[in-house]
């Protein structure tokens, strides 16, 4: 199983990368739920890892709908991102309606060629996961869902997330599930899922939070249940 682990500055990037992360997702103002980071912090996020950072592409933090103005400035954003070597990028788009937003996702899509791409947790918010996915799996582009299974945390969606993941085997498209983690209760959503990419963020965390550091004995634990689950 792959881990991601949430990175909100830098000191995140060394320690989650030498605590066992397998891949980061830069992404600052998580008390907003994510937003896009500094041009300076991917540069040095990427100078000082050797893992892959996808960067988070999201211009604020008032919803999932984006103007001309929002799109412009994203797909500027990703350009930067990739000149200066970052592994990927984060993004949801949705319409008003709650659908999938297929001409936002296009356009960010024509200027992420060669990147890792994951559709992030504004699937959980559309109106219907089944046709967010058939839309998603269109793309080819998008590599993976960052899902919780619906808008609770993953742990009280174990029948959802199963039933997607039976869905995405007859795709390109990968689920990461994610949010709400927490190691204490991960035994036992591994089992049950049997993800093949975990995702987390507060849960790696003293006392559960972003306001504290990346906890090195809870990395330590998760690692270690993926491995006597694998």
């Amino acid at each position: 199983m792959i881990l991601e682990v949430i990175a909100t500055h830098l000191s995140d990037v060394i320690d989650a990368e030498k605590y066992g992360a397998d891949r980061l997702e830069l992404s600052p103002g998580m008390l907003e739920d994510g937003i896009t980071p500094s041009f300076g912090l991917i540069e040095a996020a990427v100078r000082n890892a050797k893992i892959p950072i996808n960067v988070m592409i999201r211009p604020h933090s008032k919803s999932f709908v984006y103007d001309e103005n929002d799109i412009e400035t994203m797909i500027k954003d990703i350009q930067i991102a990739k000149k200066l070597g970052a592994n990927g990028i984060v993004f949801g788009a949705l319409t008003k309606d709650g659908q999938i937003d297929k001409e936002v996702v296009k356009r960010l899509l024509a200027e992420a060629e060669g990147l890792d791409v994951t559709f992030h947790r504004a699937f959980d918010y559309s109106r219907n996961l089944e046709e967010a996915f058939e839309c998603l799996a269109e793309f080819n582009q998008i590599k993976r869902i960052l899902t919780a299974g619906g808008k609770n945390k993953a742990t009280m969606n174990i029948e959802p997330l199963k039933k997607l993941i039976q869905l995405l085997k007859q795709t390109h498209i990968k689920i990461m599930t994610g949010y709400g983690l927490r190691v204490e209760s991960l035994s036992y959503f591994v089992r049950e899922v049997k993800p093949e990419e975990v995702h987390f963020g507060s849960g790696v965390r003293i006392q559960n939070s972003y306001k504290y550091p990346i906890d090195p004995d809870k990395m330590k634990k998760i690692k270690d249940i993926f491995v006597k689950n694998v």
